[in-house]
């Protein structure tokens, strides 16, 4: 069977702490017993769940539409049984093969027999082991042992469940944030590109969602921008902050460790370093209960769900400028936005984004109620909350990025549109300019203004109750008392001139803020960026 964790790791950027021997390892051939399950988002050719392979078993069950939906292949198979099982077992074999270097009675041979036999997983073994143990990982323990028997008395020594339960959860979230991080990425840059192109063209703004003084549709992106840069260093600041739990024993303390060095503490020091750099992290927790402080669960979902106040946010405001018909989401030719009103171009991409993020925003309530009732050393009332929480936040997160990703490449403007808005509301903006140009002229200030008043009022009647043009340039054209300065409305009308720095301001922010941090992501960020990103469905 093909290796379905190939896609994945060609995206990873490399930790700097990460020994070099950990992706060949991550890359050996999967082996496996049964049929994989809808969880599973291989990307391997025989091992990708498609609707041509669903069994009629399953389309009987509830599936989670963030897998069997949206979910990209990548992050599909991060949080999939085989990732979390193999990782199991590559635990079991770093602790044993660090053990042995420490000085146990541990041989080549089942250190080969484990890792030979890492990814050779029989999942229906393991399940009839669970039913009977009521424990997972002891289940996994002696179904791991039936492929190892020479290696059977050596797995999982001295350890507890959190030391395979806690330290996956790790990887997994590490992997899980550097595919984010990669997206991440892409979308800045893509809608870096757009600014850029749109930084001087001239929009109207919106404050209460009432037309304000111009801006930029450019300096608008911006905005979003900006955001989501925040959001980046927020993804790589935990990620990169990320500690292993490490070898720690059943409440911390190492004392079954310790018991087996004889009282040794430099050798458990020494297993704890080892296994911890083994898997690719450059510190570990110094204390824990039996797991790691459930604090970093809340500080992991928190950045996720602050990443979709981001998207809500961003989404929403496309949202509007399509009702406007100023900015458009792509539509695809043979795209259908209503069953029942043909011409309609619902902007469903943004919608779906907008959906996904307030599930992302209140899902950071999980971890903090479950950090909130660890009792002493810990309670196992985390355990099944977790299992949905945290997984649910990265799927969430990645199905964001990619519907985002084939939005920011295929963001439509119609120039024409926003000219006409502008205009419908650039002659009341220029009532100031109208009045300085006046006295200039050698009008009077309180007299002039009464004149703008009287005719802004009677355009705006028109606009209004009418339904017609603004008007008001055209008042002030035959009005006789703006004689002096007729000649000049047109460049008093240049909406250009109302934009204020707004084009600077995105030049600066490109070359300043923008650009220096995707260079810090140099890697990522010349991976895949031609590829046009299609969403699932």
């Amino acid at each position: 069977m093909s290796d379905p964790i190939g896609p994945a790791h060609e995206q990873r950027r490399p930790s700097q702490s990460e020994p070099a021997g950990l992706p060949v390892q991550d890359q050996q051939p999967i082996k496996i017993a049964r049929r994989p399950s809808a969880s599973n988002g291989s990307t391997g050719k025989d091992s990708i769940v498609t609707t041509a392979n669903i069994s009629s078993e399953d389309r009987g069950k509830y599936r989670s539409p963030l897998v069997s939906r949206y979910a990209s292949p990548e992050m599909s198979y991060n949080f999939s049984e085989l990732k979390k099982f193999s990782t199991w077992r590559r635990l079991w074999f770093w602790l044993a093969k660090c053990q042995k270097q420490l000085g146990l009675d541990i041989t080549d041979e089942q250190l080969d027999e484990m890792e030979k036999n890492v990814t050779n997983i029989d999942f229906d073994i393991a399940e009839a082991e669970e039913r009977r143990r009521r424990h997972d990982v002891m289940a996994h323990v002696h179904t791991f042992a039936r492929c190892c028997p020479k290696a059977s008395p050596i797995i999982h020594l001295g350890a507890t469940s959190a030391f395979v339960g806690d330290n996956a959860d790790l990887i997994v979230m590490r992997d899980g944030f550097e595919l984010l991080i990669n997206k991440l990425i892409r979308c800045i840059q893509r809608l870096t590109d757009f600014a850029r192109e749109y930084a001087c063209l001239p929009t109207l703004g919106y404050t209460h969602m009432q037309p304000a003084q111009l801006t930029t549709v450019g300096k608008r992106a911006c905005i979003w921008i900006q955001d989501l840069l925040m959001d980046l260093k927020n993804f790589e600041r935990v990620r990169r902050q990320l500690k292993f739990r490490g070898v720690k024993g059943t409440t911390g303390t190492q004392a079954s460790f310790l018991q087996l060095f004889n009282g040794d503490h430099s050798k458990v020091e020494d297993l704890d370093r080892m296994v911890t750099e083994m898997a690719g992290f450059s510190k570990a927790f110094i204390i824990c209960g039996q797991t790691y402080t459930r604090k970093l669960d809340v500080e992991v979902v928190s950045v996720l769900s602050s990443f979709g106040g981001t998207i809500h946010k961003m989404c929403t405001d496309i949202r509007l400028l399509a009702s406007l018909k100023e900015i458009e989401e792509p539509f695809e030719i043979e795209q259908i936005g209503s069953s029942a009103m043909p011409y309609k171009r619902n902007p469903m991409r943004c919608e779906r984004c907008c959906s996904l993020a307030r599930h992302l925003m209140i899902l950071v309530n999980d971890p903090l109620s479950t950090h909130s009732v660890q009792w002493m050393e810990r309670t196992l009332d985390d355990s099944a909350n977790k299992r949905i929480c945290i997984p649910e936040a990265f799927l969430t997160a990645d199905i964001i990025l990619t519907t985002l990703l084939n939005i920011s490449e295929g963001l439509v403007v119609y120039p024409k549109v926003i000219d006409k808005h502008i205009k419908q509301e650039l002659p009341f903006m220029a009532t100031e300019n109208i009045i300085m140009a006046m006295v200039s002229a050698g009008g009077n200030r309180q007299e002039c203004h009464e004149k703008i008043r009287t005719l802004s009022q009677k355009s705006a009647e028109r606009v209004k109750m009418e339904g017609l043009d603004n008007d008001l340039v055209e008042r002030v054209k035959v009005d006789p008392y703006f004689a002096p300065i007729v000649n000049k409305l047109d460049v008093l009308l240049d909406a250009k001139t109302f934009i204020g720095r707004a084009p600077e301001q995105v030049y600066e922010f490109i070359s300043r803020e923008v650009e220096p941090t995707l260079k810090n992501f140099a890697m990522a960020a010349t991976s895949n960026t031609s590829k046009p990103t299609e969403l699932a469905v």
